[in-house]
């Protein structure tokens, strides 16, 4: 179970449903198996039941999760691969945005900056120069 920021910027309905994704992609929550309830995840993370149920009605907005009325939220079919493209096209544009800028402050060069992201894939072997 994941620790909640509360010091943070990122509101906690938001960790929940991104904790929430995460179990998805670790395959812990399958295709139509049902996750953690508001009350559980209020019970779980000491929180109030209505923010719980905001995270889990912000990945029912994105297709990720379903409603079965009285039953609770499913998994949606294609789950993972929704969470997939949304990191991409958020979550992983925005870090290596992050990182291209911080490149330039430094004036490390494409080449390099290459190197290190390669150096980084193939294990965090350290070039010599960084």
């Amino acid at each position: 179970m994941a620790i909640l920021n509360t010091d943070g910027t990122k509101p906690i309905y938001m960790q929940i449903a991104e904790w929430l994704e995460t179990e998805i992609m670790n395959g812990h929550f399958q295709t139509d198996e049902k996750v953690y309830s508001q009350y559980q995840l209020a019970e779980m993370y000491t929180i109030n039941p209505a923010t719980a149920a905001k995270g889990l009605n912000l990945l029912a907005d994105e297709n990720i999760l379903y409603k079965k009325r009285g039953l609770g939220m499913f998994v949606s079919e294609n789950a993972k691969e929704r969470i997939i493209q949304k990191r991409k096209n958020q979550t992983l544009k925005r870090l290596i945005e992050e990182v291209v800028l911080e490149a330039r402050r430094l004036k490390i060069g494409e080449t390099e900056l290459i190197d290190m992201i390669k150096a980084s894939q193939s294990g965090g072997e350290r070039h010599e120069g960084y």
